[in-house]
């Protein structure tokens, strides 16, 4: 019997010095690790600020169709070229009929060149549109195209 209680004591004592001495490590997350860019010790995202900009129902809503036509066209325009610039990273409009008629979302340095640029939008300028600006947070590069 001492021939089977022996081993079996010795094989239990090593069980507890692993166990003793085992310290986990967390594990990280392969897409974290994985993106292109990233060190593989950095967990952490770098936060970048982007401006988000309300367009909202303006006062002057009462041109005629073929005005208003005509301001849908160079607003749908002026996107286009501040997009091309790298302005506008997003537009679209809401799909409801509420105030609250569509969004764009800049990349600028700062809400006086935010505003600066919606101002030359022509829809604006006409007073079918107002705009609201807020700071927007989030992942730098998350923006995809």
């Amino acid at each position: 019997m001492a021939s089977k209680v022996v081993p079996a004591l010795l094989l239990l004592g090593f069980l507890v010095a692993v166990m003793v001495s085992f310290r986990p490590t967390p594990l990280r997350s392969v897409a974290v690790t994985a993106l292109p860019g990233r060190a593989k010790s950095d967990t952490t995202p770098t936060m970048k600020r982007y401006w988000m900009v309300f367009l909202k129902t303006g006062p002057h809503r009462d041109q005629q169709a073929v005005i208003a036509a005509e301001i849908q066209r160079k607003h749908l325009e002026n996107i286009g070229k501040l997009a091309k610039a790298g302005k506008i990273l997003i537009a679209g409009p809401f799909g409801d009929e509420s105030d609250l008629k569509g969004i764009f979302i800049m990349d600028c340095k700062d809400s006086l060149e935010a505003a600066g640029l919606v101002k030359t939008d022509p829809a604006v300028n006409a007073g079918r549109l107002t705009f609201e600006i807020k700071p927007w947070w989030t992942a730098k590069n998350c923006v995809f195209k």
